[in-house]
């Protein structure tokens, strides 16, 4: 690579993942896992490279506002009406030192997220881009910058890598199969026991503080653990609901998408056909315990999915989320990757790969293939940042429209009317003109009837 990205990238992990603030990175990289250090790698080579730690289990909504509140420092704001809703603290801990130095127009980022880290990174785009007017009107003195919105151009790109868009099957298939209650009380047994632990804030981090789960860092605030646990259990605002494709739908329902942010998303797939073309098998993944929970996804959907539930006709998955769900969001635009035609405002679906859900992180992945797919991604956008320095020299649209998004369609026609606004003074004056030379067609031939046809089209055309 030639060059470097100017803009910092940073790096948002996925569910009961973690970043830089947790020392259990140290030890193993969220970002290379057990075969490389990803952010070190790049660091190294120049790029200004972080590793964002949000709440490994938490919404989209909470992580988006965790992200935002780590990027630009001070104290993370749930806001106030989603706090009220989900019936938990409005305001989690404080951040001292932002994660980059100077974030406006000029100085962007590019956001980066794995997984759940993808719906996240969304989250934060639609926050910035749109805010929350619900907030913003319950608040308006005391409001996050974040729920205010106008912050569209903060953001040069987003790219998710199998992220569940559209919710994940194997999160329907456990609860049909009786097998999530059993997981839901072993998990909040042991996020409210380590919550209180001394490991909390040193060697891990579930950043759930707003729920009384753990501890404040720096306090001691958490809640009697039976009252925190049935606090989380019974509340819409976590993971695991987002997850759930009925819950990926409500959440997709509220974002849409950033018009001047470029997006890419990056899907793997572990499942093959067989022979006779009809049914699929996982294969020999990088992670093995992938090719059994892929299995429970194709069995779930072969046998047991309910007619007209909310889930996907594909089969194909990494061993976590549906290939259908990592390629795009439902109902917003969509493209595939061509170098030659990337657009702002639309999904930039880059071609499926082969390897399971750890397999971009390096999990027991090739690190020549893990750095392979970095190396063409930051060079793919520092393609995209050269865009942002000279506007003018944009590649023209591809004859191709995207299929079109519930609102996006709004905007573009809106975009597309403002070349006449500003062709309208050359129209008066070609009306004016032709208003005279039809006056003086008149007074020589009184049987034209040409004239005042024009003078009917002028105002048209200046309007």
């Amino acid at each position: 690579m030639s060059e470097i990205c100017k803009y910092p990238i940073i790096l948002v992990h996925g569910l009961f993942g973690w970043g830089d603030d947790e020392g259990l990175n140290d030890r193993l990289p969220y970002w290379g896992a057990n075969t490389c250090n990803i952010k070190q790698h790049y660091t190294e080579q120049g790029y200004k490279i972080f590793a964002a730690s949000v709440g490994p289990v938490s919404s989209a909504w909470d992580r988006a506002c965790e992200l935002y509140a780590r990027i630009v420092g001070g104290p993370v704001d749930y806001g106030k009406v989603h706090s009220e809703n989900a019936q938990h603290r409005r305001f989690g801990r404080y951040y001292n030192e932002p994660l980059v130095e100077k974030w406006d127009k000029d100085h962007k980022v590019h956001l980066v997220g794995h997984s759940f880290g993808g719906n996240t990174v969304r989250m934060l785009a639609h926050l910035l881009t749109y805010g929350d007017p619900d907030e913003v009107a319950a608040n308006p003195d005391d409001c996050s910058e974040l729920f205010k919105g106008g912050h569209e151009d903060l953001i040069g790109s987003i790219v998710t890598i199998c992220a569940p868009h559209n919710g994940t099957t194997l999160f329907k298939a456990v609860d049909r199969f009786k097998i999530l209650p059993l997981m839901k009380v072993v998990v909040y047994n042991y996020m409210g026991l380590m919550g209180r632990s001394p490991a909390e804030g040193t060697i891990f981090d579930f950043h759930l503080e707003q729920y009384g789960m753990s501890d404040t860092p720096g306090q001691r605030d958490a809640f009697p653990l039976r009252r925190a646990r049935k606090m989380y259990a019974k509340n819409k605002d976590n993971a695991e609901y987002d997850f759930m494709p009925h819950g990926a739908k409500q959440m997709n329902d509220y974002i849409e998408i950033s018009p001047n942010t470029y997006y890419f998303s990056y899907s793997y797939n572990a499942v093959s056909i067989n022979f006779n073309g009809r049914h699929h098998i996982p294969w020999d993944t990088d992670f093995k315990f992938l090719a059994f929970t892929s299995s429970f996804i194709l069995i779930y959907n072969h046998f047991f999915r309910p007619p007209g539930d909310y889930t996907f006709n594909d089969y194909a998955n990494d061993g976590l989320v549906d290939l259908p769900s990592a390629m795009f969001p439902k109902d917003e635009p969509y493209k595939y990757y061509d170098e030659k035609d990337i657009r702002p405002g639309v999904w930039n679906v880059m071609k499926t790969r082969q390897g399971d859900h750890g397999t971009p992180i390096g999990l027991f992945a090739p690190v020549e293939e893990t750095f392979e797919l970095y190396d063409s991604m930051f060079e793919m956008l520092r393609g995209i940042e050269k865009r942002f320095e000279s506007p003018a020299k944009e590649l023209p649209a591809a004859e191709e429209e995207p299929k079109p998004a519930k609102k996006a369609p709004v905007k573009k026609t809106a975009a597309k009317k403002a070349p006449a606004k500003k062709a309208q003074p050359k129209t008066v004056e070609k009306a004016e003109k032709a208003a005279e030379k039809a006056e003086k067609a008149v007074k020589a031939v009184k049987s034209a009837k040409a004239a005042p046809a024009k003078k009917k089209k002028a105002p048209e055309k200046a309007e």
